[in-house]
């Protein structure tokens, strides 16, 4: 009966790892078809709506040259909690507006991706290379209201990271010029740590700094489990790259 313990024990301390694993393993790939199919939505949309549709994403302290105002305000969108992992859908203009009269619209509601996962913090600022992947940061623009299509008075106005489809769903840079290289967007499985309220437990607005964003295991956004959405600057399509076992 001790013996059958023993083993019962050893088997379990090899399973425990495996199973930890194995649920980092879902949440990649989770994340990886959700954002991949949201690429291709914001691509259709562009096409359907015959516009540029900007893909916005979240950077963090994005609240950081808001007025007192504009604090209480952003407090409110739930956005504080979707740093680095939040996105929605943007366009400017629609069929049916009148020339020179185009209006910025809000396609959809703020979505984030699956709780452990986040887009690595590298794309939102500086460069890094992925084996033979050149993955450079997003493209910028602060002409984009935040955080809702009516909020048009921000004295200082957000700088937000983004991706662009023309009206033939192709990649561009600033929604007129077309991108020459293609889009890697690598995600990372891990945490973006963030103030919460003690009493309400409700997230508050202070500083995400570097050593906020852990990957777990570290560097996995980088390392052999690398999972990137690559977007073709031409057709505007996406696929997912990942490590091939040999």
């Amino acid at each position: 009966m001790l013996v059958v313990i023993s083993i019962l024990g050893i088997l379990a301390g090899l399973a425990v790892p495996a199973l930890k694993n194995i649920g980092k393993s879902d949440a990649n790939i989770s994340a990886s078809r959700q954002l991949l199919d949201d690429v291709g939505r914001a691509r259709q949309k562009a096409i359907a709506n015959h516009t540029t549709v900007y893909m916005v994403f979240v950077p963090t302290n994005f609240w950081g040259n808001f007025t007192a105002a504009e604090t209480s305000m952003a407090a409110t969108t739930n956005l504080i909690d979707k740093q680095l992992s939040g996105y929605t859908f943007v366009s400017q203009g629609a069929v049916g507006d009148q020339p020179g009269r185009h209006q910025w619209n809000y396609l959809e509601p703020w979505q984030s991706l699956p709780s452990g996962t986040f887009i690595a913090a590298q794309k939102f600022a500086g460069t890094n290379q992925i084996a033979s992947y050149g993955i450079s940061q997003f493209h910028y623009t602060n002409s984009i209201p935040f955080p809702t299509a009516t909020n048009i008075n921000i004295i200082n106005p957000v700088w937000l990271p983004y991706i662009a489809f023309n009206y033939l769903g192709q990649l561009t840079v600033d929604g007129v010029n077309l991108a020459t290289s293609h889009e890697y967007i690598p995600l990372a499985h891990g945490s973006v740590s963030f103030g919460i309220d003690p009493a309400t437990k409700a997230p508050q607005l202070t500083p995400v700094n570097p050593g906020d964003v852990t990957e777990v295991l570290p560097g996995n956004s980088t390392g052999p489990s690398y999972n990137i959405i690559d977007i073709d600057p031409l057709t505007g399509r996406a696929t997912l790259q990942f490590q091939k076992v040999q």
